[in-house]
């Protein structure tokens, strides 16, 4: 049986959950529809969850179409839970992107429909909420074609909309105008459908276009836009029919390597680790060892204990997982999300297929954060215990422990990401705890190369020696700029076997660890790291054969001395902090104009030439994220309630004026004479120059 994991997307409150919820009940899998306001809906299972009417964590229910079996992943869509969306688009072979035809296009739906457009996705557009006051799917289809993919084609009409008498017809061959604007859209594609258009004096007929419509869809080429209601159930039975006929069914390798990525991963009642996989090769049964391999290159190896797969609304155990399907497995103790997993034995790490999951991000990272504090100090063990719990379920929460202050951080997306992580502490955890504002994540940037070195003084032992390098341990580190996203590379500038791999992978940790906090204490994201010299003091003992760790180089010693030589070549190359920048879209009355414009300059913003549209002003251009919440809480007052905000993150640029800094959370190489008081208890002669 072929397999389509699809998945819905939407701006929070179009009605996404109420749509799954709606497509369970049309195949059949529930006997009644469940409320979100109610908190009786199949993917909103966190308490959490049903108390807001909110979705914060991805779900997956199942069902079958035909000879199809659809795995239906349900995802947040407020922007501050981004992060679960993402970890669902990698292992997407379709998806429903879904708005009010009240509301229309919103900020999110627009960040959405980029992404998915982008990575190739096969979407279709469901225009929900037809029976709702207000209703105006003709506008919203404008909206479709204007803001979202000019390649777009109503495929149903609506009558009565914005009333409870609201019915969708869908088109068939019959309608002469849907046929014209098909053909109009896919022969803008397919030059053989043009050709047979211009011979054929009878025309080209309906099937031939349907599929040539199936066809650009399932390449993400062209998007069908539905209309209905998932309330009243009109115009449902259209999409159900689209599923399997415009989107792309998979059915993969089953007999081929072992190939799949976690998406995501929660804990058992006894505090076991689950993880949801998609495989993409391959077939897992329970006892079979796997390694979960991240993105760094680190791995782990463990046994699989047990097999559920989605089937028919619920979980069957005990089963094989096949590819194409998505499975819950048991057993992977170290498995974290994002994870390929492949098979552990002769196969070797990294064979098979590439899962698109390892495309890498295709949102933006989070850009605030903010200091965890417990209500009561005896928890602060707790708290920790308990925000690195929830780091497994979200990596992007970024935990920065600070030993000198004993404070911990979590990265945000915005205030509602905060107000759940500590709703998530207090009722899971039993921890309270309070948080203090929100501030801007920046970054550093590489302005030029810059190379530094500390030698062993072979002669003087672990004495100072002439740099004052109390380490037995030679490192020479030379820094490079990166392109932007590319991350940071370590390369090896000196022969294999001059130096021993524990050694090389010592410097190459504490590379990676420093850089996390550049010269103002941001983490430098894009660059190049190349060993450019090394030497060790061989393995010593004494007559008796104990050895000496005194006259013998270990990974320690150069795992401390890293930093110091890596802070070094730093200041020869030079940083400049870079702030996060959102682009907006501002629609507002005209005479909201002057104050609107006087605030967007006064935060920092860049707007382009505005656009006067009746009585109405668009304006465009970035803003600071340090700002949004400002223009977000002034925009009502100055606008009568009338300005409508669009923003999404854009890019990284220079701060202007004086750099920010933030406060160093590790031992402070920048100081050297107080790291290696810290690190060796004690200051060397020689050590403060």
């Amino acid at each position: 049986m072929r397999t389509l994991n699809l998945g819905i997307l939407a701006h929070i409150d179009a009605g996404k959950t109420s749509l799954t919820e709606r497509l369970l009940y049309a195949a059949g899998v529930i006997d009644e529809i469940g409320r979100v306001d109610d908190g009786t809906t199949q993917t909103d299972s966190l308490e959490l969850e049903r108390r807001r009417g909110i979705t914060i964590k991805s779900a997956v229910v199942s069902f079958t179409l035909g000879d199809v079996t659809v795995n239906l992943l349900d995802t947040p869509g407020h922007p501050d839970f981004i992060a679960e969306v993402e970890r669902v688009l990698g292992v997407l072979d379709g998806a429903v992107l879904v708005m009010s035809s009240v509301e229309g296009v919103q900020a999110q739906t627009r960040v959405l429909m980029r992404t998915l457009t982008r990575l190739g996705i096969p979407t279709l557009v469901f225009v929900n909420k037809v029976d709702r006051a207000g209703a105006d799917p003709d506008r919203v289809l404008r909206e479709v074609s204007a803001r979202l993919t000019p390649s777009s084609v109503a495929a149903a009409a609506v009558s009565a909309p914005g009333t409870r008498r609201a019915r969708v017809r869908a088109f068939g061959a019959a309608d002469a105008p849907f046929r014209a604007d098909l053909l109009d859209l896919l022969t803008e594609r397919d030059d053989a459908l043009l050709a047979r258009y211009v011979d054929d004096e009878h025309g080209v007929p309906y099937e031939v276009l349907r599929g040539c419509l199936a066809s650009q869809t399932r390449r993400g080429q062209v998007h069908p836009v539905f209309f209905g209601s998932a309330v009243t159930g009109t115009g449902i039975d259209a999409l159900v029919d689209a599923l399997p006929e415009l989107l792309p069914a998979t059915e993969g390798p089953s007999d081929g390597p072992v190939s799949g990525t976690v998406f995501k991963v929660e804990r058992g009642p006894a505090g076991e680790r689950i993880a949801y996989a998609r495989l993409f090769s391959g077939t897992v049964r329970g006892r079979d060892r796997l390694v979960c391999a991240d993105a760094d290159g680190r791995s782990t190896e463990a046994k699989v204990t047990a097999v559920e797969v989605f089937e028919g609304g619920g979980l069957r155990r005990g089963a094989d997982a096949r590819a194409g399907r998505i499975a819950r497995l048991r057993g992977l103790a170290g498995v974290r999300v994002g994870d390929r997993l492949t098979a552990a034995g002769p196969e070797p790490l990294g064979s098979g297929p590439l899962p698109p999951g390892a495309r890498g991000h295709q949102f933006a990272p989070p850009t605030l954060e903010t200091v965890v504090t417990p209500v009561r100090d005896r928890d602060r063990g707790a708290l920790h215990s308990a925000l690195t719990l929830l780091a497994e379920q979200d990596p992007l929460i970024n935990l920065r422990q600070d030993d000198v202050r004993h404070e911990v951080s979590v990265s945000l997306y915005g205030e509602v990401q905060k107000e759940v992580i500590q709703a998530t502490l207090a009722e899971e955890f039993g921890v309270a705890v309070t948080f203090r504002p929100s501030t801007t994540i920046c970054r550093e940037r590489l302005l030029g190369t810059g190379e530094a070195v500390e030698r062993l003084d072979r002669e003087q032992g672990r004495g100072a020696g002439p740099e004052g390098n109390p380490f037995l341990a030679t490192v020479g580190l030379r820094v490079e700029p990166a392109p932007e996203g590319t991350g940071v590379e370590f390369r090896l500038g000196i022969e294999l076997g001059l130096l021993p791999m524990a050694f090389i992978k010592a410097v190459e940790e504490s590379v990676r660890e420093t850089l996390l906090q550049g010269l103002h204490g941001w983490r430098v994201a894009d660059g190049v790291v190349v060993l450019t010299t090394s030497a060790y003091a061989p393995r010593q003992s004494h007559a008796h054969a104990t050895f000496d760790k005194a006259m013998s180089s270990t990974a320690g010693d150069f795992r401390q001395l890293t930093p110091l030589v890596l802070v070094a070549a730093l200041r020869r190359a030079g940083t400049e902090v870079l702030e996060p920048v959102h682009r907006f879209r501002l629609e507002v009355p005209g005479d909201a104009f002057a104050p609107v414009w006087s605030l967007l300059t006064g935060l920092g913003a860049r707007p382009d030439t505005p656009r006067l549209t009746d009585a109405r002003c668009v304006l465009e251009g970035d803003v600071p994220a340090a700002g949004l919440p400002s223009l977000e809480r002034q925009l009502p007052t100055l606008t009568g309630g009338e300005g409508v905000l669009e923003s999404a993150f854009g890019h990284y640029r220079p701060v202007a004026g004086s750099p920010p800094s933030r406060a160093r959370t590790d031992l402070n190489p920048l100081d050297r004479k107080g790291y290696l008081l810290r690190v060796l208890r004690r200051v060397p002669a020689g050590a403060g120059s």
